[in-house]
């Protein structure tokens, strides 16, 4: 068996630096090279190379197989032109030593688009990289960048962005100064990688078909959805209305926050509410039996906005933000009621036990329903996984 190791230049830097016509073939005629090379250019990577070229066809040597050791490159002005040199010194090299296969030693991401040419040519067992160690990293992270633009998602994913962030960074910091143009770049990057990360481009990208599928299928929770969209809209509207309230003090985080929830959390809890109800009668609809976590979920939703709505009255009442609730002076035949004042911590108390029946009377409620127990249910779910 004989084997042709071939180092390619694509670039003939060899020929440029030492004068010599390729292709060189030879042990001792590539030998002579690496001196010739070494001595025009030590910093040249052809050297290292070269002397990979002659590493490995010692070694096949030592195996007892015929082994030749040659170097092409490509001697011509344009890319075309040294593609066809390298293929027409491959043909002279084939037709003068006739080997049954090749080894390719290359040095650079250049090089390496001549094996396709050599691999037409004869068979091809194995394309030798030499990676000189200090630029090791320099080598490595050009093959990464390489691979890195090849991929059309990954481009449109990170490049495309960046490419829009530079372009109106100088615009913002021409328009309104370097503060507000860092801020909004900055601003507009992190909701892009939240974006990405919480994966709301999947989301939003399904979101068409999604809808689509329930006006056909004639589902309830498109209504109710777009119900709760504008019970959202008018909370949030509700919430800031709230905040911006020259009653409530701006300074500081919590007391705004409260604000915000006290009057957002009724209607925000609305929403939710009509979107868990939509869901539920979706399930009753399409499904004979329902289970608990649907059922659940409503009076889910109605506790937890009986508890936040408690704890953000609480502070805001403390304050003296928000009055306290005061249960007027009332008779009922012999029955006489007084007049009662509720305080923060009594009215946060009320709401907090009111959650927590709401939330009990919506577990016993589904379980009377579906004639199934918690426990039941989580072996169904189970079952499921």
């Amino acid at each position: 068996m004989s084997t042709l190791v071939v180092c390619v230049d694509r670039n003939d830097d060899i020929g440029t630096k030492t004068g010599l016509e390729t292709p060189v073939a030879g042990w001792e005629a590539v030998r002579s090279l690496v001196t010739e090379v070494g001595l025009a250019d030590p910093e040249d990577s052809s050297v290292n190379c070269l002397l990979e070229s002659l590493r490995v066809a010692r070694d096949l040597r030592d195996g007892d197989e015929a082994v030749t050791v040659a170097v092409i490159s490509g001697a011509a002005e344009t890319m075309v032109g040294r593609d066809r040199a390298v293929a027409d010194q491959m043909d002279n090299l084939i037709a003068e030593y006739d080997p049954d296969s090749a080894v390719v030693v290359i040095d650079s991401a250049q090089d390496e688009r001549l094996v396709p040419i050599i691999e037409s040519r004869l068979q091809v067992d194995a394309v030798d990289r030499v990676v000189v160690r200090q630029a090791r990293d320099i080598e490595s992270t050009y093959y990464l960048l390489k691979q890195f633009l090849a991929d059309e998602e990954l481009r449109q994913t990170v490049l495309v962005p960046v490419g829009v962030a530079l372009l109106a960074f100088p615009i913002i910091l021409m328009a309104a100064g370097p503060a507000t143009a860092v801020a909004a770049i900055t601003a507009v990057i992190g909701l892009f990688v939240l974006y990405k990360g919480l994966g709301v481009d999947e989301y939003v990208a399904d979101l068409p078909t999604d809808i689509k599928d329930a006006l056909y299928s004639g589902r309830v929770s498109i209504v109710t959805y777009v119900v709760a969209a504008g019970l959202s809209l008018i909370g949030l509207f509700a919430g800031a209305l709230r905040v911006s309230n020259s009653s409530v003090s701006t300074e500081g985080v919590l007391l705004p926050a409260m604000a915000f929830a006290f009057a957002s959390v009724p209607w925000l809890a609305a929403a939710a509410l009509a979107a868990s109800t939509g869901r539920l009668l979706d399930e009753i609809i399409r499904n004979d039996r329902v289970r608990n976590s649907y059922l659940n979920l409503p009076f889910g939703v109605l506790a937890v906005g009986l508890v936040v709505r408690g704890f953000s009255a609480y502070f805001l009442q403390r304050e003296g933000y928000v009055e306290p609730v005061v249960v007027p002076h009332m008779e009922l035949g012999s029955l006489s009621v007084e007049r009662i004042v509720l305080h923060s911590g009594t009215r946060m108390a009320l709401f907090v036990v009111a959650g927590v029946v709401v939330s009990l009377l919506g577990v016993q409620l589904s379980s009377y329903l579906t004639e199934t127990s918690l426990s039941e249910e989580f072996e169904d779910e189970e079952l499921v996984e």
